[in-house]
């Protein structure tokens, strides 16, 4: 008789995030079993794409790695996963000014202190953190992934400061990390504080759309999909060690990228928006250089920004009168 392989097993950190809930959909998709961990309990299935499929290979576990190690431990020391992929973070940019030490403490202590037990488990094939372009601080041109760290805010230097624990581990133990390092990813499941879905809940809501320093930052938008296959590629893939770009070759202004919302919206830019002062150390553009992923994986995006628009706009109309009880802004916790 035929034997059957067992499906390849991922323990997703943060899988309550947009970014971890897109990439457990794409890995549940693809055949994976996943075992999600976040330190909240699963908020409205509207938030969580992978709800949006008939799954069997899921299962969730509200654990929090500042408090719950010795649990998160044993879990993976259980299930025995070939990969981890840690979305788990302290990840707002502007509001890491205010309580710098939460941002330190995740994205750094309690990171490091996780890697130091995961670096004995000899099943572990990759270790895959996602990390974040704001690493770099504002670039010029585009930028390959051996660019130097240039980070200006608490949130960039934590996760510089994560990347090179990692590879400090990785020179030291062989410990198999590799790191993504995207550009603005969006998508429908997208927290309403984030760019596209809060211009499209506010013309949708009534609400004027409050724009910091104009729109006038320059980033590439891509769609979470399309990160998730790369994430998966770089799991499997990946050498440890490594960075790897995921953006796609369109950069835009911030603005440009409202004004096509309010396009298809079918609502006046003017008539939408009010602009209001830059934040505190906003870098003015993220431009990655992709070459890396396309030429070891042969990946590459598939959806445009008018695509992530459009079905972002589906989602909302879908989902609005739900969403109405979801805070529209960000909620902060230690």
């Amino acid at each position: 008789m035929p034997t059957t392989t067992a499906p390849e097993t991922f323990v997703v950190l943060g899988s309550n995030s947009f970014s971890g809930a897109t990439f457990v959909a794409t890995a549940l998709a693809d055949g994976a079993r996943v075992i999600g961990i976040s330190r909240s309990p699963e908020p409205d299935e509207a938030l969580l794409p992978y709800k949006w499929a008939p799954h069997q290979r899921f299962t969730f576990h509200a654990l929090d790695f500042n408090r719950d190690l010795d649990r998160i431990e044993a879990l993976i020391r259980e299930a025995r996963p070939e990969y981890v992929v840690n979305f788990a973070a302290q990840s707002m940019v502007a509001q890491s000014w205010d309580n710098p030490e939460h941002w330190y403490q995740t994205n750094v202590v309690a990171t490091a202190r996780l890697v130091d037990r995961l670096r004995k488990m000899d099943f572990l094939k990759k270790f895959v953190q996602i990390s974040t372009p704001e690493v770099y601080g504002s670039t010029s041109g585009l930028v390959k992934e051996t660019a130097p760290f240039h980070p200006s805010t608490p949130y960039a230097v934590s996760k510089a400061a994560c990347d090179l624990n990692l590879l400090a581990y990785q020179k030291a133990f062989g410990f198999p990390v590799a790191f993504t390092r995207a550009a603005n990813v969006c998508g429908p499941g997208q927290p309403l504080y984030r760019i596209i879905p809060r211009t499209v809940y506010c013309v949708l809501t009534g609400q004027k759309l409050r724009l910091e320093g104009g729109g006038t930052s320059v980033r590439s938008f891509i769609h979470m999909s399309d990160v998730s296959r790369g994430t998966l590629e770089v799991a499997r893939r990946g050498i440890p060690g490594d960075v790897y770009h995921l953006a796609t070759d369109k950069n835009q202004t911030i603005r440009e990228v409202v004004e096509e919302i309010c396009r298809q919206l079918g609502v006046r830019f003017e008539d939408a928006v009010e602009t209001t002062p830059p934040r505190l150390a906003q870098d003015p553009a993220y431009l990655l250089d992709c070459t890396k992923a396309r030429t070891e994986f042969g990946w590459e995006p598939e959806r445009s920004v008018e695509d992530v628009i459009r079905e972002t706009i589906d989602w909302l109309r879908k989902n609005l009168d739900r969403l109405k009880s979801v805070p529209a802004d960000y909620v902060h916790k230690p």
